[in-house]
């Protein structure tokens, strides 16, 4: 079966199954179900624990023996097999299933994976999880939807937070759930009478939001210049590969170069975004913000004087329409 993460200890309250598969890339929601897990199943007294880690170097073959093997005093055994992607191989395909359909009474199997694609997802393994027990699937959280999941988090915690002082937390931890966790918890130490404004959030946090690349795609396509150069910020003080960056502003122009020609969206739709590109009045003709963007390339290679990422930031300004952001890509150095 399949459980939502916001049921899964609704679930856990239900009934405890031998098999769980938790899949995803945010460490604290995924920490977070896997300790939910554990939780109830320590409570329904599997005491024993066994972890392993299938790196290159794992041992399917412990795996299997951990299974099998009854503890010396017959107590019960959660076995946690970690994979750092959703492909074992071909003997780990074959493992797990077999382990999956060992499962049972006395063991209890809890595969931690980071997120699965459609063909990991549709793997004999991942099916066999699903059939046997459950599967969690943690996705990314929505933009829209974090400035609620941090007031449920601050209520939880007895806090109660001001509107600017919720965006600005909102703002300062974007895409990094375990740091705003981190924040709300020192707030809650802080905070009189569990009473939290900007003020207070300006004191104790500091700018720990997360972005990817698909993150600058949207931006760009829906014309928002001025979040499209906060996450080029983000990006370089996260040193992403620049490579992966001018790819995603290279598709992202594209897609509204398209869009502006009244042709076909590029093949694949419009890069990592549902919708089509925001109609917008652009700082520069198409043919000069290719010419951007292949000086930017030109620059990150080495073959062209000048900082990419400035460039890609006169790029996102120009392509956003917005001409006073051009003062804007200072803020990347």
């Amino acid at each position: 079966m399949k459980v939502k993460t916001e049921l899964l200890v609704a679930h856990l309250r239900e009934r405890l199954l031998p098999v769980y598969l938790i899949s995803g890339d945010d460490p604290l929601l995924t920490g977070e179900a896997v300790d939910a897990v554990r939780l109830r199943a320590r409570e329904s007294g599997f005491t024993e624990r066994d972890v392993h880690f299938m790196d290159r170097g794992g041992d399917w073959d412990a795996v299997l023996a951990s299974v099998a093997s009854m503890s010396l005093f017959a107590e019960r055994r959660i076995v946690e097999v970690r994979l750092p992607t959703g492909r074992p191989g071909v003997t780990g395909n074959r493992v797990l299933k077999r382990v999956i359909e060992s499962a049972g009474a006395e063991t209890l199997l809890l595969i931690l994976t980071g997120r699965l694609d459609r063909e990991a997802a549709g793997s004999e393994w991942a099916r066999a999880a699903e059939e046997q027990g459950a599967s969690v699937a943690i996705w990314p959280m929505a933009r829209a939807a974090f400035p609620g999941w941090l007031q449920s988090r601050a209520r939880s915690l007895g806090l109660t937070v001001a509107p600017d002082a919720l965006a600005l937390l909102a703002e300062r931890t974007e895409g990094n759930l375990l740091a705003a966790s981190q924040e709300l918890a020192k707030l809650a130490l802080l905070a009189v009478d569990g009473r939290v404004d900007a003020a207070a959030v300006l004191a104790s946090s500091t700018d720990s939001s997360h972005f990817d690349v698909g993150e600058l795609d949207r931006a760009l396509t829906q014309a928002d210049g001025t979040r499209a150069l906060r996450v080029l910020a983000g990006l370089r003080a996260e040193e992403v590969e620049l490579p992966l960056v001018l790819w995603a502003a290279v598709k992202a122009l594209h897609a509204v170069l398209a869009a502006d020609a009244g042709t076909a969206p590029p093949r694949g739709g419009y890069g990592f975004n549902s919708a089509p590109p925001r109609q917008r009045r652009m700082g520069a003709a198409p043919a000069a913000l290719v010419a951007r963007a292949a000086r930017a390339d030109a620059m990150a290679k080495g073959r062209l004087r000048g900082d990419a990422w400035d460039e890609l930031a006169l790029l996102a300004a120009d392509l956003c329409g917005n001409r006073a952001l051009l003062a804007a890509p200072r803020a990347l150095g």
